[in-house]
């Protein structure tokens, strides 16, 4: 691997390598049809352009992809999994990642300020990437106005691959600082199942009687996985 994290070093000699001229007609066919004139791997070879400049990146990001298992795993991936099983140095995994963020930042926009309901889709497709290809659990709390619109967005606790604590009563006074009328619990499910657990049950029920007891609802509980979400009300547990 060279200092770049390329796996392909550049050709020696004066002449020109035979990636050149594929950068550009990639680059031109992108600009030309969009997103949808190009494959996967091929949205990953835009990106890793600027990071690899004189290496070909096109068995780079097959192989990334091939790692990982799609598009969305290699760019949800942290940084310590791209530099392991990615085999990709700094300059490529800052590319990816600040991709990664950007995406999910836009996303955030959409959803902050404004009513969940009514931007239910919006909502699930933020937090599926934020935190569906986790490798680790994440509890995230959402913080509802009396307009049910979004006005905060908190992660309270990372923990293991299988568990991350949750203490109502934190649940309940970070509610009442910020003079919400209600919350939504989102947690992961690292294994890719959305399912909730009879753990993840004993858990809701607790954090509804906290916020119960200070007059603020429990709208929903969402589980994310790779495999899509569960929702706690929908599923008549709440």
């Amino acid at each position: 691997m060279t200092r770049d994290g390329d796996l392909f070093p550049p050709p020696k000699g004066d002449e020109p390598p035979h990636h050149v001229g594929h950068r550009e007609r990639l680059r031109q066919r992108f600009v030309a049809g969009g997103p949808d004139a190009v494959a996967d791997y091929e949205i990953l070879e835009l990106l890793l352009f600027a990071a690899l400049p004189r290496r070909d990146v096109k068995p780079l990001a097959k192989t990334l992809i091939g790692t990982f298992g799609s598009l969305g795993a290699v760019l949800s991936a942290d940084a310590a999994a791209l530099e392991r099983r990615g085999k990709l140095g700094p300059a490529a995994v800052a590319t990816l990642k600040t991709v990664s963020a950007a995406a999910e930042r836009m996303l955030r926009e959409r959803v902050m300020a404004r009513p969940v309901i009514s931007n239910w889709q919006a909502l699930l497709d933020y937090l599926g990437l934020a935190m569906g290809h986790l490798p680790h659990e994440q509890f995230r709390l959402l913080f509802l106005d009396r307009k049910n619109a979004l006005i905060a967005d908190e992660v309270q606790q990372r923990g293991t691959v299988d568990h991350a604590p949750v203490y109502p009563r934190e649940v309940a006074r970070r509610a009442l600082e910020l003079h919400a009328s209600a919350v939504i619990l989102v947690h992961n499910h690292p294994s890719g199942d959305p399912q909730p657990s009879t753990a993840d049950i004993d858990m809701t029920r607790q954090v509804a009687g906290a916020l119960q007891a200070i007059s603020v609802a429990l709208h929903d509980h969402l589980v994310i996985g790779r495999q899509g979400h569960a929702s706690f009300r929908g599923m008549g547990l709440l």
